[in-house]
């Protein structure tokens, strides 16, 4: 798990997980197999979602693309506002 990012407003997370594959099923000349994907969090909702597959390779590929253009804080709390107004799950403390 890494934080990618922290605002007033939202926390981005990133997981990256390896697979666990039986040892027949390892594929030793290519890349380890992963699943992953981002949980981001409102704070203001205090609600979150974690998205992975299409929809994570959606938000990375649209947060490089708006870093490209040197995007200030208000630009990507407007865009991860996007993905967290989907989420649905209550944020709990445990």
């Amino acid at each position: 798990m890494h934080m990618l990012y922290n605002s007033s407003s939202y926390i981005v997370l990133q997981f990256d997980v390896p697979l666990q594959t039986q040892s027949h099923e390892r594929h030793e000349d290519g890349p380890a197999l992963r699943r992953g994907g981002f949980e981001i969090v409102d704070k203001f909702s205090r609600k979150e979602i974690f998205i992975e597959g299409a929809l994570a390779e959606q938000f990375q590929e649209g947060v490089a693309a708006l870093i490209e253009q040197g995007p200030d804080e208000e630009d990507l709390d407007d865009f991860i506002g996007r993905y967290a107004d989907m989420g649905q799950q209550p944020v709990v403390m445990h």
